[in-house]
């Protein structure tokens, strides 16, 4: 039993779900649970979508939801050259309910939108890959998320109930692997529910997440994430020159990564596998022959080149005291209690005598009311559109290489990693 999750990127055009199909294939005589992402920059294009909807801008909705139909229309009609295939129905009961959703007027709060309108890319994408594999050879079963992801009400962001999420899995998903023969079961990335039934979220990038929540509650041998890139590389080739791949990688430095913001692992996706020692496997679905990279538990591990990360599109607020006195425990409990209440996530933070400064993602949603409620009490000051840079196993010459034309904004350091803001 296996755990295989693959991204948007994999499934982007009509070839990249024949070439997923292909992967299943070298799997025959093994089940496998098979976590989708949404189709290409789907998941983006809705969020544009939820922008425009809660702007009412009718004649933007109509133009954005009319790409994403023709997108997947034409990815699916490749795949199906009998219009009268049953996939079209399918898929056109997902648009129906989106268009009649945005007919209605905004209910709830934004992030309970998001997760109502955006969750639908993952819901496209695994009806057209649950009947693509029905006619290629590869029977399989899907089960909505919504029915095996069990969480609290905090939409964008949900946490996950294990208790409830575990019994779930039980329900639906051992009964289907019992007996010995192989099967495919498929379900979305992302998608959970909350005590009320509604559809969550689990963040950004939430499908790996998916995946290691399954895993862990399947108890599997392994769980497979197939990315774009041959595997985890010492930096994201999108802004790095020769990167370099690591074979082998610590479950505690895969931690540390993720954590700080490595694009190829979702934050939440590790622990849970190393609490229940399942290795992780980051391989490409372009080269699915090659290794990719092994993650598990190891006491001695070392790293062989320095590992670079970088946020973009970050902003540093520095927080006074209006009176000008000393930042005391009391203001910092305070300021920590606003950022949690508007769910802000430090990536960096840095305390002097009459500041406290922080580094996080410029979400506007989040950050203009955080603003707002900061400056009932405090000073505030900001800096817009920084990035913040994190070396992991750093040397000289990796500092160098980061630093050389750019501003540096703060500087952190400690044994193993340095953390550099800059403009």
């Amino acid at each position: 039993m296996e755990v295989y999750k693959f991204g948007g990127a994999s499934v982007n055009s009509a070839a990249g779900v024949r070439n997923l199909a292909g992967i299943l294939g070298t799997c025959r005589g093994k089940s496998v649970l098979v976590i989708l992402s949404a189709i290409g920059k789907t998941t983006n294009a809705l969020e544009g979508l939820l922008r425009d909807y809660l702007a009412e801008d009718r004649t933007s909705v109509n133009r954005r939801l009319s790409e994403i139909r023709e997108l997947h229309h034409n990815i699916t009609a490749e795949l199906f050259p009998d219009p009268g295939h049953a996939v079209f129905p399918a898929v056109d009961q997902i648009f129906g309910w989106l268009s009649r959703e945005l007919d209605k007027e905004p209910a709830g709060t934004y992030d309970e939108c998001y997760d109502r309108l955006v969750s639908t890319g993952e819901l496209i994408s695994t009806a057209i890959l649950h009947h693509y594999l029905n006619s290629s050879g590869f029977p399989n079963t899907l089960f909505p998320a919504t029915q095996l992801i069990r969480t609290d009400s905090t939409f964008r962001e949900a946490q996950v109930d294990w208790r409830k999420t575990q019994l779930a899995v039980q329900r639906h998903l051992f009964s289907f692997y019992q007996g010995g023969k192989a099967r495919i079961g498929l379900t979305q990335g992302f998608i959970g529910s909350d005590p009320d039934g509604r559809t969550t979220t689990l963040g950004r990038e939430g499908s790996d997440y998916s995946a290691s929540i399954l895993g862990y509650c399947m108890r599997v041998k392994s769980v497979t994430i197939w990315k774009d890139v041959p595997g985890v590389l010492n930096a994201d080739p999108k802004w790095f020159e020769q990167p370099e791949k690591i074979d082998l990688l610590a479950f505690h430095e895969a931690v540390e990564l993720a954590y700080y913001g490595a694009t190829v692992l979702h934050p939440k996706t590790i622990k849970p596998l190393e609490n229940a020692n399942i290795q992780l496997v980051v391989k490409s679905f372009q080269r699915p022959e090659e290794p990719g990279t092994l993650v598990k538990s190891m006491d001695e591990w070392k790293i062989p080149v320095p590992l670079f990360i970088r946020k973009e599109n970050q902003i540093l607020l520095s927080v006074s005291p209006s009176d000008f006195s000393f930042i005391a425990e009391a203001n910092l409990s305070y300021i920590f209690r606003i950022l949690a209440d508007h769910h802000i996530r430090v990536n960096l933070m840095q305390l002097s005598a009459i500041s406290f400064s922080v580094c996080i993602d410029h979400d506007p949603v989040r950050v203009e009311p955080l603003l707002h409620e900061l400056q009932k009490t405090f000073e505030v000051r900001y800096n817009e559109e920084l990035t913040l840079f994190t070396i992991r196993h750093y040397n000289a010459a990796a500092v160098d290489r980061i630093t050389s034309g750019r501003t540096v904004l703060v500087e952190q350091k400690t044994r193993n990693t340095i953390h550099l803001l800059v403009r």
